[in-house]
């Protein structure tokens, strides 16, 4: 049995695989067992290696902070490049509102913390500590601890504090979470509220009877007009005509009008008169609507495309055909000629079917090529991402410069990838059965081993003589900013539940409860709104750590 001695204890590469293999493995596996209704997924990756670390269980100490800083910035930087193309729009809608609900709970998580220190004689520089750890959020207490050797008091008992309330601080947002749904959530907050918000277009049949329109070309009409539309078809008496750019409008043409949704009304100002017909039903046979007219959905696969505006790809003047919609994601656009296209996306294009054949030629089409997930793209921003995270950012009245750690800048640089990636003809594309894959390895990496890390000195830290204090203050810092604000969020109305928990788990910098937000709402609500308010909430958290120590040590 020496073969099996040498796997599991002596150290090596090998034996460090092996055993965060297995706790990988049977932690996922744990994970989708069901207690009381609920189960928690990937998260039990970490419970089950607390558990084999308090059994005396280790590896190379080198190697548990590689697979774990490793599998946190994998999950990061794939996490912001998911959400990055949508991440800016989001600001346009409510994103602004998203990260007031987080500063809320960190805010009131703040208060607590100086409310204790006053009521119960804690030291700040173990209370900050107790912050960090309740907060899960390593780069504050880097700075924390920065700031106290600025003011000559070691840090030891700050990261002492840390270490001791940063497993309960992991799962306390689990706990709150659950708390919320068994107790104040309906069966309406689990429905995501704001789904059609990802269709941003609308189909509609519009009757030219404006008199100023007759004889006006479609360009002319465009250009005269600051509303955005794409005519798809136009149904004159018998005849089926496939619009351009230089194509007249007579009195009594029926159009197949695509627009933007908040401009419908305007359209039927436009054109006169709205036919009574719904063009955007799920259940919709366009190929059979007219016989020569064909739409078909076709994928951007050639690189050469990438980053380019849908106008100069001149496909109605080439090919002879006409894009209505854009998917990108599961985002619904409409096709303008200022439109950047990405690697990926699936253009709804119009035309007679050999012109189509023809369009479909140039723009790729390659569905084989878009399973292949550009890796050197996914290392490169990586690198990028950790490059931005040690930028030292100096602020006025901090003596110390802050840095947004190897959480921050990966997560950062993810969403300008994302965002910005097509401008910079960088293909940073992948399926969304890799990004998930991605996002779940590097969290099950980092979770298995931080908790195999917290396991081997969480009982012996406990039975110190303050070790249940600071416990019972982090476990307090981190449910009930989280419970208050989810109920009042909650109450409003406004937000499904997916929503409100990656609010809650961005504000406290949580991937590992998100993990268990992700497993329980099965969407992405939850994904978006925690990508949306974690740079900020983590970069607000690293100051306000700094300005604890400044004004209360």
């Amino acid at each position: 049995m020496d073969w099996i001695n040498g796997l599991f204890n002596i150290p090596s590469a090998l034996q460090a695989m092996v055993v965060i293999s297995l706790i990988c493995s049977v932690g996922l596996l744990l994970g989708k067992i069901r207690f009381g209704g609920i189960s928690l997924g990937v998260a039990f990756v970490f419970f089950f290696g607390i558990a084999v670390g308090n059994f005396g269980l280790q590896i190379d100490r080198q190697m548990l902070m590689y697979c774990e800083n490793f599998g946190l910035v994998l999950f990061v930087y794939t996490l912001g490049l998911h959400v990055g193309p949508n991440f800016f729009g989001s600001f346009r809608n409510e994103g602004t509102w998203l990260n007031m609900w987080a500063m809320w709970v960190i805010l009131l998580g703040t208060l607590m913390t100086v409310g204790m220190t006053y009521v119960l004689g804690v030291p700040m520089s173990d209370m900050v500590g107790i912050l960090c750890g309740a907060t899960t959020n390593t780069p504050a207490l880097g700075a924390a601890q920065s700031a106290l050797e600025h003011v000559g008091i070691s840090g030891a008992g700050a990261a002492l504090a840390t270490a001791v309330t940063y497993p309960l601080g992991v799962v306390g947002v689990i706990f709150a979470m659950i708390f919320i749904r068994k107790c104040f959530v309906k069966e309406s907050d689990l429905k995501v509220r704001h789904k059609d918000d990802d269709d941003q277009t609308y189909v509609g049949q519009f009757l030219v009877i404006n008199p100023a329109l007759v004889g006006k070309t479609i360009l002319e009409i465009a250009q005269g007009t600051h509303m955005k539309f794409i005519i798809s078809r136009i149904w004159r008496g018998g005849e089926v005509i496939l619009p351009k750019g230089g194509t007249q409008l007579k009195r009594g043409d029926n159009l197949l009008v695509v627009t933007n949704k908040d401009e419908v009304q305007g359209m039927e100002i436009l054109f006169g008169q709205k036919v009574k017909r719904d063009w955007n039903r799920d259940q919709i046979d366009w190929n059979h609507i007219d016989s020569n007219i064909e739409s078909r959905i076709v994928v951007i696969s050639q690189p050469m495309l990438n980053g380019k505006r849908l106008g100069q790809l001149h496909l109605r003047d080439a090919y002879g055909v006409n894009v209505s919609r854009v998917l990108r994601g599961d985002i619904k656009l409409l096709a303008t000629e200022k439109l950047i296209l990405c690697y990926g996306d699936q253009l709804t294009i119009v035309g007679r079917p050999a012109d189509l054949d023809h369009a479909e030629n140039f723009l790729g089409n390659s569905v084989k090529t878009l399973k292949e997930p550009n890796i050197a793209s996914i290392f490169l921003g990586m690198l990028l991402g950790l490059a931005l995270g040690t930028i030292p950012i100096s602020l006025p009245g901090m003596d110390s410069p802050i840095r947004l750690g190897i959480a921050g800048g990966p997560i950062i640089m993810g969403i300008l990838v994302g965002a910005f990636g097509p401008h910079l003809q960088i293909i940073s594309y992948t399926t969304r059965s890799a990004s998930l894959m991605l996002r779940k390895l590097g969290l099950s990496l980092y979770l298995g081993c931080l908790g195999l890390d917290a396991g081997k000195d969480f009982l012996a830290t406990v039975v110190r003589p303050e070790g249940l204090l600071w416990i019972g203050l982090g476990f307090i810092l981190t449910i009930v900013p989280v419970i208050i604000i989810g109920i009042i969020a909650l109450r409003t109305k406004k937000y499904d539940f997916g929503t409100i928990c990656g609010i809650l788990c961005g504000s406290m910098a949580n991937p590992m409860a998100l993990g268990y937000a992700n497993d329980t709402m099965k969407d992405e609500t939850s994904n978006i709104s925690y990508a949306t308010v974690y740079p900020l909430g983590m970069f607000v958290r690293v100051i306000i750590a700094q300005i604890l120590v400044m004004f209360f040590v």
